[in-house]
């Protein structure tokens, strides 16, 4: 993995200048989807944000994918010593380095990251500052005081009275002061003339008055005389009024207090219980919120690695039963609005010819002859010997088990277990398992009216209209040909989420098989058996499938009155297919045996519509 900077959670970390830790980049493995599974990305991690980029020379051109790495949660993995994931709410990331101490450092540096974001770290205040602290904090508490008094009207009146009162007590404070300065003021002036008065008794006889008349007491004595002094004589304030008046104020204020002291602790008491039941719902919703994560660890993120279709696999035996049944029941409703939507336009087919006549019983019966394809004439293989390529001895071999043990009555054998039977279908299933995946081999009867056995296996065989029938199909070419009645085919199949994506190579071939004996049918043999080819080797998108496939027709004509022709009412198709399929990688036994007990008479009967649909109005084909 190539770095810009070799970052282990020290001091080295942090730009000196800045304060900030340093930037790294890197290649790192990262779980993209179940098809794509582990690419590697260049990553950067840079101002508490990892990024992603799919490589280092396409940074010009943006991310991909960043995550805020504030509420991240870093989890090492606990088998797998290079990977970790992050996870920010309901977002998570999986990711591999290339080796243990790659992905130690990855950690201490996306940590190292996360501990300098958000307010609570020292560089955070260095940037923001503490005023905005206060600011926040005072407009907090206005819009908090503001809001608590809104209702209390009768607290606000109280309060709107101690206003009164203070202005009150404050005029009567300044008018006392007043007074109090005056008195002051006249004892010091009274001090002063009677020490005047002393010192002119020693110089002369008598004393005069203001208007310069001398005053004789009854003892023949002379004195000044003094006006009294009156409280109203001070500037005209009367002390005792403003005494009792200051004395009614600082009651009513003293009042007023014991009153919103009052209010305020019953306020207080109503508060303390809307915070008791505030905390009490805070809790219950963060208990809530934490079973939530717990269960979301638990059974979100499916599309992660640790959901992969395994023995390993997070998902249980009953959600993964549900999830396949869940998404096969959304293929089926989008299967019937196509088809209720679909305006079927009528498409000819061309057929293949068969021989000239088909012996059943003691008759022989010639059907008129039409016009078809060079392409498709040479499929009235008759024998091995017409049909040479590489893989003829695996075809033989497929055709002569299957003559051998597919047509073999099961009706009575232990082994075989009867699953569905609807109509003239039957099918059974035997319980095979090797390794613990299952591979039970599955076997069912069909009889269907109107059509042969040479029309039904040709449908089957013909890769043109394949994906016209067949539903389960993604993708599909024919990798290479070689007969006209032989070729290998590669096909993809709709992913049926949780289980992974399945594809499949095989050899296809089909082949007539005619009777030994005379009052027997021919046999028209359809078998599809997995190979190996360099066009089309096994990928990590998909798991590779084996199968080993037959259909298995034969005609039966019942001779129609007199001397009329054929009709496809005459006609009836006796239908026999197999079906031998490894799934190539794990999952539940019960999944699989409801999936195969589920899909299998649906397809059958999908398809002999199909092949009823096709056939009807055009010439029989035996």
């Amino acid at each position: 993995m190539s770095e810009k900077s070799s970052s282990s959670g020290s001091d080295e970390d942090v730009d000196p200048e800045s304060g900030q830790p340093v930037e790294l980049g890197g290649v790192l493995s990262k779980w993209t989807n179940y098809i794509h599974g582990w690419q590697d990305r260049w990553v950067v991690l840079k101002n508490n944000t990892l990024s992603y980029y799919k490589s280092e020379d396409e940074r010009e051109y943006g991310c991909r994918g960043s995550l805020c790495l504030s509420k991240a949660v870093i989890t090492p993995h606990e088998f797998d010593e290079c990977r970790f994931d992050i996870s920010v709410n309901d977002s998570v990331w999986y990711l591999r380095a290339e080796d243990p101490k790659h992905r130690l450092q990855w950690i201490e540096s996306i940590e190292l990251h996360k501990a300098e974001s958000g307010y609570g770290s020292e560089t955070s205040l260095r940037r923001h500052g503490s005023m905005l602290s206060l600011t926040s904090a005072a407009s907090a508490l206005s819009a908090t005081s503001t809001s608590s008094f809104k209702k209390g009207h009768r607290l606000r009146e109280k309060l709107a009275e101690m206003e009164t009162f203070r202005d009150i007590l404050c005029r009567q404070v300044d008018t006392l002061q007043k007074y109090f300065d005056s008195c002051a003021d006249a004892v010091s002036k009274d001090e002063f003339q009677r020490d005047r008065v002393e010192e002119d008794e020693d110089e002369f006889p008598t004393t005069t008055r203001p208007d310069g008349e001398c005053n004789h007491n009854n003892n023949g004595s002379k004195e000044k005389l003094f006006p009294p002094a009156s409280p109203k004589g001070m500037n005209g304030i009367d002390f005792k009024g403003e005494a009792i008046t200051f004395k009614a104020t600082t009651a009513g204020i003293l009042s007023t207090l014991s009153h919103c002291i009052e209010l305020m602790v019953k306020r207080e008491d109503s508060w303390q219980k809307r915070l008791d039941k505030e905390l009490e719902k805070r809790r219950r919703v963060e208990d809530a919120y934490k079973s939530a994560m717990n269960e979301l660890k638990k059974k979100s993120h499916y599309g992660g690695p640790d959901y992969e279709e395994g023995p390993n696999s997070l998902i249980n035996e009953d959600e993964f039963f549900d999830a396949v049944e869940a998404a096969l029941d959304r293929q089926d409703k989008i299967e019937e609005q196509c088809q209720s939507e679909k305006v079927r336009i009528p498409r000819l087919t061309p057929v293949p010819p068969g021989d000239a006549y088909s012996t059943i019983g003691t008759h022989r019966f010639a059907t008129k002859p039409h016009s078809h394809s060079s392409s498709l004439s040479s499929v009235e293989l008759v024998s091995a010997s017409d049909d040479i390529h590489r893989f003829s001895a695996q075809v033989e071999e497929m055709v002569q088990n299957h003559m051998t043990y597919s047509l073999q009555d099961v009706g009575g054998d232990a082994n075989w277990q009867l699953v569905i039977e609807e109509g003239e279908m039957k099918v059974y299933r035997r319980e095979v398992e090797e390794n613990g995946i299952v591979l039970d081999p599955l076997k069912a009867t069909h009889s269907v009216k109107g059509v042969t056995g040479h029309e039904v296996c040709h449908y089957f065989w013909d890769t043109a209209v394949r994906m016209d029938w067949e539903t389960t199909i993604e993708n599909f070419n024919v990798v290479e040909t070689l007969s006209d009645n032989a070729v290998i085919v590669y096909q993809t199949h709709k992913r049926v989420w949780p289980a992974s994506q399945r594809d499949v190579l095989y050899l296809s071939a089909i082949r007539k098989i005619l009777a030994t004996n005379e009052n027997d049918p021919d046999t028209w043999l359809v078998c599809n058996f997995s190979v190996d080819h360099d066009k089309a080797l096994p990928t990590n998108r998909c798991v590779r499938a084996k199968i080993n496939v037959a259909m298995i027709c034969q005609t039966l004509v019942s001779p129609p009155e007199g001397d009329k022709e054929i009709s496809r009412d005459n006609i009836l198709c006796k239908i026999t297919y197999v079906a031998n399929v490894n799934p190539g990688g794990w999952a539940p036994a019960s999944v699989l045996r409801a999936v195969a007990k589920r899909e299998y008479p649906k397809f059958l009967k999908r398809f002999t519509s199909y092949v009823q649909e096709k056939t009807s109005g055009n010439p029989i084909l035996f």
